[in-house]
């Protein structure tokens, strides 16, 4: 079998498409590369997902930690210190517990049941663990970057005749995001490096298309060679922190667009006439 059949075979078999089984023996080189970059399809999803859900919920959690109002504050408060305070994996092993372990031995909680419930399965419980996590700690940065605003800035505003939402949208906001986004980028990435405690969560996969590390367990298992495909999803994994790098960066630069050092100079010609 070739290279470009074992890609036309595994390249999307964590989706369901293409080959079922997988290979028993002769495991080469192609075959490893493809279904362990199949796998990453799932560990961009949870990364991507729980990102984009985050980055809105942990606005939310700043603003209300920000609040003058205790209602408003101190659940925000609380709900930080818990995810942040406590491991993943122990987040992860918790979920787990409550969502798939309990309704197994028949102890039902807000009428989740294995047979029926989507929480038992790992493209939806593990998600919302990760998604609630990033949610606290990107909160954490927004709020430090929230009260790091430059006074200047918001008396310019006063002065201007901003308040309220305008205020907010015009001048606190844009200023929070780019007072962050430095610190946010490393929350990206390390986002998308815990997605491969997914494996070890014990949520079932989805028909059993796992993800990166699930191939590479696999061929680890098989082969008794755990150098060749670990460092596979190293290399995955390296490619994926270069891409969301690239692209944070250019939404950096995008907020920082108007400061006087990301400015381009235009040359100005100015010859010496004769005096």
């Amino acid at each position: 079998m070739s290279c470009w059949d074992t890609l036309g075979q595994y390249a999307f078999r964590s989706l369901g498409i293409g080959e079922r089984l997988l290979p028993r023996s002769d495991f080469t080189l192609c075959q490893q590369f493809t279904l362990i970059g199949s796998g990453m399809i799932w560990n961009i999803y949870f990364g991507l997902l729980s990102l984009v859900a985050g980055f809105f919920f942990a606005n939310a959690l700043a603003m209300a930690k920000a609040s003058r109002h205790a209602w408003l504050r101190k659940p925000a408060e609380w709900f930080i210190f818990v995810f942040r305070g406590s491991p993943l994996f122990i987040q992860f092993f918790l979920a787990y517990e409550a969502l798939v372990m309990l309704p197994r031995a028949g102890i039902v909680l807000w009428g989740l049941t294995v047979e029926t419930s989507w929480l038992t399965k790992a493209w939806a419980g593990a998600l919302i663990v990760l998604f609630l996590n990033t949610a606290a700690y990107s909160a954490e940065i927004f709020f430090g970057a929230l009260r790091s605003i430059p006074k200047g800035d918001l008396e310019a505003a006063d002065a201007y005749g901003l308040s309220g939402w305008a205020k907010f949208r015009r001048v606190q906001w844009p200023t929070m995001l780019r007072l962050a986004w430095p610190a946010y980028t490393n929350e990206a990435i390390f986002l998308f490096h815990a997605t491969t405690l997914v494996f070890f969560s014990g949520f079932p996969a989805f028909q059993q298309r796992g993800d990166a590390l699930y191939y590479a367990n696999y061929f680890a298992d098989k082969t008794f060679n755990p150098f060749v495909p670990y460092p596979i999803v190293a290399f995955y994994f390296i490619c994926l922190t270069l891409l969301v790098i690239w692209l944070f960066g250019v939404v950096n630069t995008r907020l920082n667009r108007h400061l006087p050092a990301n400015t381009r100079s235009r040359i100005r010609l100015r010859p010496q006439i004769i005096r």
